[in-house]
């Protein structure tokens, strides 16, 4: 089984983990919210420079939980692609340093594989194809997972993704950063019924919708309307209801379409993973409309569904065990569709 030494630096959180097969042995996270919160979203240049302050002691941290040196180790890794690109370079850089250094290989990871393998930590997944629902902060896609490495996009947001909707609604409604975690507890005890609020949806070109297709911009400006009718009348924001509503309806279209894709596809399971992923409105809708119709469902652990090095090192561990190598050459990049994810083991570098 091989052991991992993985990075993850993709946006704003960084992480380091040594992952042997499916089994963690050590992950550290160190969080940037608070210094980001300030701005209302990332800041990359910052993002940048906290990475190569945390990277060094983050990666000596995990040798010393898992007792183990970067040279017993069998491979490094870090994500490459997608994401913001000096953030992506600071891991890449330091985990090809090591790798040179102590003679491993370097797997560069692509990010959605990585939280497309996070629910590998936590139960035995069955055989493919299965259907994955990945919500996070920068994707909202339905991706067909035919066996490891071979995937299928069926489903993404034309817009924003969930995760975005839901910091800059947060934003609006004064409440904190991320906006995930805020909206969510700022939902406790309100009524999701209190406001409609509509499920965008994608036209086709010839006519009809998209039916696996995600748009979140209408959602947003209907809670703005909201928002502005209710402090033209001069009434206190019913932060709680408000909350809830919008909370409720991304939940009821993320798991609409889902579960409608995975029966049409002939699929009967589907996976919940991303950072959105750790919402508890979303993760009991989904348990209960999934058993509803027949469907097994998974979800990442909680632990893991927001950005963490442990997937990336899950990631790498079944591309090394497939032969997978990257060249040390291998660059970064801000965007990478997540079928061409095997182009980061070629010889030549893709980039």
């Amino acid at each position: 089984m091989p052991t991992v030494l993985a990075l993850e630096t993709s946006c704003d959180e960084s992480a380091a983990a040594i992952v042997r097969d499916r089994e963690v042995l050590a992950s550290a996270v160190a969080s940037q919210i608070e210094e980001h919160a300030r701005w209302g979203g990332v800041v990359p240049e910052i993002a940048s420079r906290r990475h190569l302050e945390a990277l060094p002691p983050l990666i000596e941290r995990v040798c010393l939980e898992s007792g183990l040196a970067i040279r017993e180790l069998d491979a490094v890794a870090a994500t490459v692609a997608p994401g913001l690109v000096g953030a992506l370079l600071a891991g890449s850089v330091t985990a090809r340093t090591l790798a040179r250094l102590h003679g491993l290989p370097f797997l560069g990871i692509h990010h959605l594989e990585g939280h497309l393998c996070s629910v590998l930590l936590g139960e035995a997944m069955p055989p493919g194809p299965y259907l994955v629902l990945l919500v996070s902060g920068g994707h909202t896609e339905l991706v067909r997972v035919e066996a490891p490495g071979v995937y299928r996009r069926l489903g993404r947001s034309h817009d924003d993704a969930a995760g975005e909707c839901f910091d800059k609604v947060a934003r609006l409604l004064g409440l904190g950063y991320p906006g995930g975690p805020a909206i969510q507890a700022a939902a406790e005890g309100g009524d999701p019924g209190r406001f409609l609020l509509p499920k965008g949806r994608v036209s086709k070109p010839g006519g009809g919708f998209l039916p696996y297709d995600f748009s979140f911009s209408g959602l947003k400006t209907a809670v703005l309307r909201r928002v502005e009718d209710l402090r033209a009348s001069g009434e206190p924001l019913p932060l709680a209801d408000l909350a809830a509503s919008f909370e409720q309806v991304v939940a009821a279209v993320l798991v609409e379409r889902s579960c409608r894709c995975a029966r049409e596809q002939g699929l009967d399971t589907l996976v919940l993973v991303g950072g959105v992923a750790a919402n508890r409105r979303l993760r009991q809708r989904l348990a209960r409309e999934a058993a509803a119709q027949g469907l097994r469902w998974r979800v990442a652990p909680l632990a893991y569904c927001t950005d963490n090095a442990a997937m990336i090192g899950v990631a790498a561990a079944a591309r090394l065990a497939q032969g997978c190598r990257s060249p040390l050459e291998l660059g970064v990049a801000a965007r990478l569709p997540l079928e061409e994810a095997g182009r980061l083991y070629e010889t030549q570098p893709c980039f």
